[in-house]
């Protein structure tokens, strides 16, 4: 497993977000995409390159995943 340095990442959070906690945020950092619980920013990252970040943002505005 790879090791990255997140504090070198620049997180946001979702337009779509609510205002409060209940949203993931998402970074970018090279070619790697980086996602996190916004309620829980000290917990677990999803990383992802750039190709398969892609097909993810592609599968969920298709509606691929009941979101």
């Amino acid at each position: 497993m790879a090791n990255f340095d997140l504090g070198r990442v620049v997180f946001r959070k979702s337009s779509h977000s609510d205002g409060g906690n209940g949203c993931v945020e998402a970074g970018t950092l090279g070619s790697r995409r980086f996602v996190r619980d916004s309620k829980d920013p000290e917990g677990g990252v999803l990383a992802l390159e750039r190709d398969m970040w892609s097909a993810l943002m592609s599968q969920i505005k298709r509606g691929v995943y009941d979101l």
